[in-house]
């Protein structure tokens, strides 16, 4: 949740990222609003305890001859930016500085301005250009055989030393699996079908919603959409899958490829706008992809009416069962309980100013108790995978971690599957991080 602004009891409020404008791609105002936000950041460092960005800007500073901003070499602007991983915290909870402050302090976007003026000055390596290109390696990791090949190679120590040395891919890091039969072949690319009932609109929600499968849950976790799909039925919700769908471009947004962004936002728009016409809300299982359909495409477009349409239509799935709930509508005859659950708080669903409505919702289970872990665990898609800061990103997970192996509990779970996979390859007392509603599903015992 926000955090309060000092000296304002206005809310927050966030301008459109505007990278139409000439300004946008301006180098020198570029780095003359870096300084100055680097300056205001300098004086206040609420945020030390976040990403690695600030404790680098820091050490900057008090590395530098004048001990301030003006001490810091330009060259050296970019080794801030290259921690930052736009999740938003230090935006939505931590800066007092934030518009309608008159310091009007964006952190985030300031950094994602400086990533897309660099990459369309120079570019990005290969690696970083495969790894965010998750449609493209989910297709040909998904071939029938490859497959295989691939996961057996990605367990493999002397190919995951060889990757390291040549690709720079950690060989400690976690790798996704990948499955032939994903999740959107399973359904032979059409809407399930499934559902035998009514749509109820209560509240906010239509009783009717189409499943966004995203790359993670298509390609890594095709069993996700046979949960959801189990639960929301289970609640009488009519889910329907995508019709056709590419990636979120959250990956290349943080790579700051922007041109890849809007084509992939010209290839999703119209297809989830028309679902939207049809009397559809909108559902997806990673925080990050809700996130760049509630949040940043309507910071890119403000003016597109498809994009608002989306955007107003889009719900984080525990969000809307949470919704269904308070109209009396959410199914609460459990099956069995779960137990002691470390809930580790997906920063992307943080930000979305929802409140813990996946902790609401599993608290509802009898003899269950969620306890939240409010840290980031480091994962952010690429951060914990890349050679160059694995280590920060275990840096950033290690209080997740001491939490968990303290709690013991009986499950661990996170709504990013990502950083699921991350806090349980660390920890010596969870050896998976089924995502939260798999975790429903159990409890219902469906």
């Amino acid at each position: 949740m926000a955090g309060q602004r000092e000296g304002s009891l206005e809310a927050p409020t966030r301008h459109p990222l505007g990278q139409k404008s000439e300004k946008f791609w301006d180098e020198a105002d570029l780095f003359s609003e870096l300084e100055r936000v680097y300056d205001i950041c300098h004086g206040c460092r609420r945020c030390v305890s976040l990403c690695d960005s600030f404790p680098t800007l820091f050490d900057l500073v008090d590395e530098s001859e004048t001990l301030e901003v003006d001490g810091i070499p330009k060259s050296d602007y970019y080794d801030v930016v290259d921690q930052c991983y736009l999740c938003d915290l230090c935006y939505m909870t931590k800066c007092p500085y934030v518009p309608p402050h008159e310091w009007n302090v964006d952190f985030p976007h300031l950094m994602l301005r400086a990533k897309a003026q660099r990459y369309k000055k120079e570019g990005a390596s290969f690696r970083d250009e495969i790894i965010t290109s998750t449609d493209t390696v989910g297709k040909l990791a998904t071939i029938p055989v490859v497959d295989v090949t691939v996961n057996a190679l990605n367990n493999n120590g002397l190919f995951r030393n060889a990757l390291e040395k040549g690709l720079g891919i950690h060989h400690e890091a976690p790798l996704p699996k990948y499955h032939s039969k994903t999740l959107r072949k399973s359904f032979d690319n059409a809407l399930t079908k499934s559902s035998a009932f009514e749509a109820k609109e209560v509240g906010r929600t239509k009783g009717k919603v189409a499943f966004y499968a995203t790359c993670y849950g298509n390609y890594n976790q095709p069993h996700l959409g046979e949960d959801f799909i189990k639960v929301f039925e289970h609640n009488e919700i009519k889910i329907d899958l995508v019709t056709k769908e590419a990636c979120c471009g959250m990956p290349k947004l943080e790579l700051g490829d922007l041109d890849t962004v809007e084509k992939l936002k010209e290839k999703n728009i119209p297809v989830l706008a028309a679902l939207v016409d049809q009397g559809y809300d909108l559902i997806a299982p990673i925080p990050s992809c809700v996130l760049m359909y509630k949040q940043e495409l309507p910071l890119m477009y403000p003016d597109d009416p498809d994009v608002i349409k989306v955007k107003n239509a889009f719900f984080d799935p525990f969000e809307y069962l949470f919704l269904r709930h308070k109209g009396g509508e959410f199914n609460t005859d459990f099956a069995s309980s779960l137990g002691d659950i470390s809930y580790q708080v997906a920063c992307h669903l943080r930000v979305q100013n929802i409140g813990y409505k996946t902790r609401d919702i599993l608290n509802l289970i009898q003899d269950t108790h969620v306890s939240p872990i409010e840290r980031c665990s480091g994962h952010d898609g690429t951060y914990a995978v890349k050679k160059e800061t694995r280590a920060k990103s275990l840096k950033i997970a290690k209080p997740v971690v001491r939490l968990v192996d303290k709690k013991e509990p009986d499950h661990f779970t996170s709504d990013c599957p990502m950083a699921g996979v991350q806090i349980a390859s660390l920890t010596d007392k969870v050896d998976s991080a089924p995502h939260p509603i798999s975790l429903l599903r159990l409890a219902y015992g469906i």
